[in-house]
């Protein structure tokens, strides 16, 4: 994928490491999709390479990742066999403690090494207590970059040792030019989908148009335009959807139902306002309860559709 909007990052990051005294840990914010961690990588690898010192092209020995580990065994085999696996939730407390064990050591072919931790805010209370220490003393040489959609989730203390490096939203021109490069056979209904769901993010706009979402995006403006009082328009959604559509397109799906009214309050009475705002604020509970909750799609589904009907005109909305 191509990595847009990352021009302002970079000159902050190397005017950072040209002068002299580079902070030793860095936190890398800013919605989900934007490249944060294609940019870590990059960076830290600029970080450890010293002159006259061969850098390997693929895995850095001074460059530490720690993400998401499959689940279990049986994912972990998945995982080997090069088959989709499914990953644990949280980063856990033995795999800092497992980080912090390599510190004792030197670094492999230069004086610094790098810790990269994405997503940092999705640690183990414990995880991040025990990165606390580490961040309190680092051992000389030691740079952590910790990748972070919503900072607000981690400790107060761990902020307030990194130095923050925003990453900003992508303009919808800019996302169109990337799917016509990206994806040009994507039709144009597809693509204002992608890019209204998306809402500034090029990993996300990429995702979305593999989703399919333009007849989602038809429906669902019919819905907050037109209402749904005999439910028709909310079954054609939940057909369109699937019968089970996996996280991804779940996430997608409420994605674009936000995106859709946003663009209805645009275009609204004052009146009308209270409305969108409560409808936005549940879809966005939703939102942050699909990754973890087993909702039943089917429910779902129509809990999407209803809160969409109740943003339509006054006139038209369905029954509560």
């Amino acid at each position: 994928m191509i990595l847009i909007g990352h021009d302002e990052p970079w000159r902050e990051w190397r005017e950072a490491a040209a002068g002299g005294r580079m902070h030793h840990a860095w936190l890398l914010t800013g919605k989900s999709g934007l490249g944060k961690m294609q940019f870590a990588v990059a960076a830290a690898r600029e970080l450890v390479a010293e002159p006259g010192v061969h850098q390997p092209a693929g895995d850095h020995p001074d460059i530490h990742i720690l993400t998401h580990l499959p689940k279990d065994e049986k994912e972990d085999k998945k995982q080997a066999e090069g088959k989709p696996f499914e990953l644990k939730r949280n980063i856990t407390i033995g795999q800092i403690r497992a980080m912090q064990q390599r510190l004792t050591t030197r670094p492999t072919l230069g004086e610094r090494r790098a810790i990269i931790i994405d997503p940092a805010d999705d640690m183990e209370k414990s995880a991040s207590n025990a990165l606390l220490k580490s961040l309190e003393e680092p051992p000389r040489g030691t740079f952590f970059l910790l990748v972070a959609h919503r900072p607000a989730r981690l400790l107060p203390t761990i902020r307030s040792r990194c130095r923050t490096l925003r990453f900003p939203l992508v303009g919808d021109d800019r996302m169109r030019s990337l799917l016509s490069h990206e994806v040009p056979e994507a039709d144009h209904d597809a693509v204002d989908a992608a890019v209204a769901a998306a809402s500034g993010s090029p990993g996300a706009v990429l995702n979305f148009i593999t989703s399919n979402l333009g007849p989602l995006n038809t429906i669902m403006r019919r819905i907050a335009r037109e209402g749904d009082p005999d439910f028709t328009l909310r079954g054609q959604l939940a057909e369109a959807i699937g019968t089970r559509p996996d996280r991804a397109r779940i996430q997608a799906v409420l994605d674009l139902a936000r995106a859709v009214i946003g663009a209805r309050a645009q275009d609204c009475t004052a009146d009308e306002i209270p409305v969108l705002a409560q409808a936005h604020s549940e879809l966005v509970t939703l939102t942050g309860q699909a990754p973890t909750y087993n909702f039943d799609a089917g429910l779902l589904v129509m809990e999407i559709g209803t809160l969409l009907a109740s943003t339509a005109p006054t006139r038209d909305r369905a029954d509560a």
